[in-house]
Parts: structure tokens; C-alpha cells; sequence
């Protein structure tokens, strides 16, 4: 499980962005978001640094959480 902090995550639509952008990466993923927590708990056999380009390039930077 990949865990991470996405400071810019601060309502359900951003949410909905995060989700997206992650689930064009690895469509079979498990995704949590939080927006309350402003974090995301990623099911995923692929690597983190993946998924934090695709967050990135979405206009929401993440951190390790």
C-alpha cells in the first residue's frame, strides 16, 4: 500500500481529480482519498514514484505520507 499527503487535496472535486489521475495510471487500483486528511492510500503493484509523477502533472504534488 502507497500512502500520501497532497496538501492541494481540500474538497471532493480535487478528490475526483486525484482519483482519476491515479486510476489513468493503473485502472485496477484501489483508491482512498480523504479529503479531510488531505490523504490517499494507493492499492497498487506499481511504484510510488509513479503515481506521484501522475499527481504532479495533475496539479497535485504529494509527499510520503
Amino acid at each position: 500500500m502507497i500512502n500520501l499527503t497532497i496538501p492541494n487535496m481540500t474538497c471532493g472535486g480535487c478528490a475526483k481529480s486525484v482519483t482519476k489521475a491515479l486510476l489513468d495510471i493503473d485502472a485496477h487500483a484501489q483508491i482512498i482519498t480523504e479529503p479531510e486528511t488531505r490523504t490517499v492510500k494507493i492499492h497498487s503493484n506499481l511504484e510510488e514514484s509513479i503515481f506521484r509523477t501522475a499527481l504532479n502533472t495533475a496539479g497535485y504534488p504529494a509527499d510520503p505520507a
